[in-house]
């Protein structure tokens, strides 16, 4: 008997907050969701590790014209360590390369994550998907080759500590974009001289978005078909650091058609554009006094 052939692919215009579970990359996590709305263009803003959890916004239809905006967002995780042991990925998906014996205060320790707040340089881990010659450095790490990666700056805007106890402590982190939550575990482990690597990984925030925003793909699921498109928030829940710009009727039509509009305001300050409260998408102020358009919805989409 033939299986029922699935509809084409259509037109679904949205943010789904996806709160990604551990064990799926975040290419299979968004092909999941892809396939339950049925979309025809989906895209993330950023990925997660297999092994991680939390939030993931994914991107559909006019929405992906502006999931680069939050490549550049701040972020924060929930991270679990385990003090005395290392691996060759700096998490519990690793080979153990060491252990050593653990004698740490909640002192020591509280001390040793001051140390990491405020800017500081990281090394890229092999076992992630930064590319060297378009390949990422995980495949060159899968075959035992180990390249030389140039340290980058990062921001620890905050470490609380949320428990600690004898070789296993939970943090939270504020940080920059860039950071890996990996990197900082092993590199606190090595200041505090027993090493150290992460067994859980939580993203509790991207920008203004929040995990408790978020849906697993089993809610999803659970939903009906016809309803799952409610699920969705607007493309401009992107975008929720940038000014607004409202402009008028004349200022719309204009700015649609792909002219810039004389405008006062800030030399180089993106800007959300509505008209009353239909979001047109994003224009960029010129130093002599023009709003250009940058990126604009569809026009049928706009809303």
């Amino acid at each position: 008997m033939n299986k029922p052939r699935r509809p084409p692919r259509r037109q679904v215009d949205g943010v789904l907050l996806l709160d990604k579970p551990s064990g799926i990359s975040s290419n299979a996590a968004l092909q999941k969701a892809r396939w339950l709305f049925n979309a025809a263009k989906a895209g993330h803003t950023g990925t997660l590790d297999p092994m991680a959890t939390g939030l993931l916004p994914l991107c559909f239809g006019e929405a992906t014209k502006f999931a680069g905006e939050l490549l550049d967002a701040d972020k924060s995780y929930r991270a679990t360590l385990k003090l005395g042991m290392t691996t060759d990925t700096a998490d519990a998906d690793g080979k153990v390369l060491e252990t050593r014996p653990v004698s740490i205060n909640e002192t020591q320790w509280r001390a040793a994550t001051a140390d990491f707040c405020g800017e500081i340089e990281q090394i890229p881990p092999m076992h992630s998907a930064l590319k060297r010659d378009g390949k990422p450095l995980y495949e060159y790490a899968r075959v035992g080759i180990e390249l030389e990666r140039q340290a980058r700056r990062v921001t620890i805007y905050g470490i609380e500590t949320i428990s600690f106890a004898g070789d296993q402590a939970i943090i939270d982190v504020d940080c920059s974009k860039g950071t890996y939550i990996r990197t900082l575990a092993a590199d606190i482990g090595e200041r505090l001289g027993c090493g150290a690597h992460l067994t859980a990984l939580r993203r509790i925030k991207v920008g203004e978005l929040n995990i408790s925003q978020s849906l697993t793909l089993d809610a999803i699921e659970a939903a009906l078909p016809e309803a799952r498109d409610h699920l969705l928030r607007p493309a401009d829940a992107l975008l929720a650091r940038l000014p607004i710009a409202y402009l008028s009727e004349p200022e719309r039509a204009r700015l649609l058609k792909g002219q810039s509009i004389f405008r006062q305001g800030s030399p180089t300050t993106v800007y959300r554009l509505y008209s009353e409260n239909e979001f047109l998408g994003l224009g960029q102020q010129t130093s002599d006094g023009y709003l250009q358009p940058r990126r604009l919805m569809r026009a049928d989409a706009c809303k």
